[in-house]
């Protein structure tokens, strides 16, 4: 992704939240994160974060979906760090703003799911539909990959601690931390 998209990208975040009454500092505002997950398509497969805190024990992100933008499908996967193993990201998101299509192992089919496939690779489509208020715990080693609806979405998410680097995706294509050019 090109530095213009990914500044175009950080700035309608912004606007986002201000628009959503979710209040944040200039210095939040210069660490949006944008992820085009290296397929450089950012409106279809992206995602805008903000992470306020990442401790040890604890994790609390705002993730800011555009319409029908997709996180791509993914898990959080236990492993070691500096020698000391850990166990997968348990996450809850809860929707702030719009609705947010999350998609989860068990009964479902691509055919009879409310959002659009993406074009990556997904294999699991047990649809959980989640509206303004709503929020849904997922556990370690979950499948999943999550899409805004029509008006876009603004999901907290409130997680054990977060190793995005090492998040194992479907689609062999997907490359999570963002790569910046000229």
């Amino acid at each position: 992704m090109n530095k213009k998209t990914y500044a175009e990208q950080a700035k309608k975040t912004a606007q986002a939240f201000k628009d959503a009454g979710i209040v944040i500092t200039k210095e939040e505002e210069a660490r949006i994160e944008v992820a085009d997950f290296g397929l450089n398509m950012v409106d279809k497969i992206g995602l805008q974060l903000l992470t306020y805190v990442n401790t040890e024990r604890v994790c609390a992100k705002e993730m800011v979906l555009f319409p029908y933008q997709t996180c791509p499908e993914h898990k959080h996967v236990s492993g070691e760090e500096n020698g000391v193993p850990y166990l997968g990201k348990e996450e809850t998101f809860r929707v702030r703003r719009g609705t947010c299509y999350l998609y989860v192992s068990g009964e479902g089919s691509a055919d009879a799911i409310h959002g659009i496939l993406p074009p990556s690779k997904v294999t699991v489509f047990h649809e959980i539909i989640l509206h303004e208020g709503d929020q849904y715990t997922m556990v370690p080693n979950t499948l999943h990959w999550f899409q805004a609806g029509k008006d876009g979405a603004i999901v907290s998410e409130f997680s054990t601690k977060s190793r995005d680097e090492s998040d194992i995706f479907t689609d062999e294509n997907i490359v999570r931390m963002p790569k910046i050019e000229d």
